[in-house]
């Protein structure tokens, strides 16, 4: 039986904004669900029965969401009541564990088979054992050294990136994790939990690495929200068909064209002469209106597309409209996240919750649109507004 876990998903993803105005990162849309729910189905299926969730930021959305329990299996809650680091967040939950305990984070969607991996590798004498990914791009993530399965160093962003692991965020600890944290200075009134276990490398305590070749993804930027989908939609074992209930299952019209791989979601409607996909993810009550064209994209629940617009590498919020006759086409562009600029990016655009386009808009490659504004028919946009 794998140990419980600690799930973490207090995290409010600023440099996802707008996106994550009125709702937490975990909660963004992977194909047709949270990510934290994808997070949730990966320890399941690897036996985890006993799961603690640390909310903060939108914890009123994890809570109402999944509830008391998800597929069967209980979930608590401890709430983090200031954001103030990974390891303040494990400690937030020091006490729903006493003895060996999983950590993943729930913005991060790693490969089942490295949480089994992590739990079984796991030994009596070790403080710790990493999950590790092989990635040729460590840039923007940790690096992990490793020797013979024992880890020897952690680097933050890494130059030589072949001499080094991805850091998974998937975790099995001892219980003095917790006093490794709090020997810990905080670093700009943060608790780091890999300073902890950089403390217990220093100690010369034991810590182990396993790694995968499997799917692990991260949504940190807003495209990175269509790399997300685009890599679950590719995965193998990934179901995104239709929804079980004939009551919920999509209006497609004869005349539409579903070009595969699609995750299209309950009572979605497609309209005659709509052509969706590829690498096209449809959540809840979505609409795709006739003769428009969706490829590459993120259209959430409550989400429509006006008859013929063009949608390309776009990602929505819930409940936006795309007016007919509007056109996004496609990356890559210049994106602003807060007061930096990110070149050559394949972000279309990003319409947040509630944007109301009147039609025959166009979009300049890495627009974004914040929360409940209206594009007004003819507009071009660019930029942010």
């Amino acid at each position: 039986m794998p140990p419980p876990a600690i799930v973490l998903a207090a995290g409010e993803g600023t440099r996802l904004r707008p996106l994550t105005k009125h709702r937490p990162k975990p909660m963004l849309p992977a194909a047709t669900k949270p990510i934290l729910a994808h997070v949730l189905d990966v320890l399941i299926d690897a036996g985890v029965t006993d799961i603690t969730v640390v909310v903060g930021h939108g914890s009123e959305r994890v809570r109402s969401h999944f509830g008391p329990t998800y597929r069967n299996v209980p979930l608590a809650y401890v709430t983090q009541e200031r954001q103030l680091g990974t390891g303040h967040a494990v400690l937030a939950a020091e006490e729903a564990v006493d003895d060996t305990f999983l950590v993943v984070y729930g913005d991060q969607i790693a490969d089942g088979d490295l949480v089994r991996s992590v739990a079984t590798t796991h030994e009596a004498g070790a403080a710790a054992t990493l999950g590790l990914a092989r990635r040729s791009d460590l840039s923007r993530y940790g690096g992990v050294a490793l020797e013979d399965g024992r880890v020897t160093e952690i680097v933050e962003h890494p130059s030589e990136n072949g001499s080094y692991r991805l850091n998974a965020g998937v975790y099995a600890f001892e219980p003095g994790i917790f006093d490794a944290i709090r020997a810990v200075e905080p670093r700009s009134g943060e608790r780091s939990l890999v300073d902890a276990i950089d403390h217990l490398l220093a100690n010369d305590e034991p810590v182990r690495g396993v790694v995968s070749d499997g799917l692990w993804v991260d949504a940190a930027y807003p495209w990175d929200l269509l790399r997300v989908s685009i890599e679950l939609l590719e995965a193998d074992g990934f179901d995104g068909a239709a929804p079980t209930d004939p009551a919920a299952q999509p209006a497609v019209h004869e005349t539409a064209v579903i070009r595969e791989p699609v995750a299209v979601d309950a009572d979605c409607e497609i309209g005659a002469g709509a052509v969706i996909g590829p690498h096209v993810s449809l959540g809840a009550n979505a609409t795709v209106e006739s003769n428009a064209v969706v490829e590459r994209s993120v259209i959430d629940r409550d989400g429509r597309v006006g008859a013929n617009a063009t949608v390309i590498e776009c990602v929505t919020g819930v409940g936006a409209e795309i007016g007919p006759g509007s056109t996004i086409p496609g990356g890559p562009g210049d994106v602003r996240v807060g007061d930096r600029i990110y070149e050559d990016r394949d972000l279309g655009a990003l319409l947040a919750d509630r944007v109301r386009d009147r039609g025959g808009a166009t979009y300049a490659p890495g627009a974004i649109v914040d929360v409940g504004s209206t594009i007004e028919a003819g507009t071009t946009v660019r930029d942010r507004r």
